[in-house]
C-alpha cells in the first residue's frame, strides 16, 4: 500500500527510543515518552497562501526531523505506525 499525503502534510516514521535508560535501567513501553524524532517517508505538494502564491514544502523525503510531541496524527499501516502532520509542525531538520 502507497499513501501520498496531501497539500502540506507530511508522512512520518517515528524512530525507535532508547529502551534502556544510561544507567542501564530497562524502560517499559508504558513509561516511555512519544519520540519526538522520525523519518520523513513522504510530502505533499505544498499549499497555497491567502494571496494565491503556490508555497513550496521545505522538507523531502528521507530526511530525519524533529517534530512537535503531541502534533498531528498517528496512521496505523499494516503492523507499522506512522504520524501524519502539517509542515508546520516540523521544528527542525536533524543533520
Amino acid at each position: 500500500m502507497s499513501v501520498r499525503p496531501l497539500f502540506d502534510y507530511v508522512l512520518i516514521k517515528p524512530l525507535a527510543q532508547e529502551e534502556v535508560t544510561p544507567s542501564g535501567i530497562v524502560l517499559p513501553d508504558t513509561a516511555k515518552e512519544k519520540p519526538q524524532v522520525g523519518e520523513i517517508m513522504a510530502v505533499g505538494p505544498g499549499t497555497i497562501n491567502d494571496q494565491g502564491k503556490a508555497l513550496p514544502m521545505m522538507v523531502k523525503a528521507g530526511q530525519k526531523v524533529l517534530y512537535k510531541k503531541w502534533g498531528g496524527n498517528e496512521v496505523k499501516m499494516g503492523t507499522e505506525e506512522w504520524l501524519l502532520i502539517e509542515q508546520k509542525d516540523v521544528m527542525a531538520v536533524v543533520e
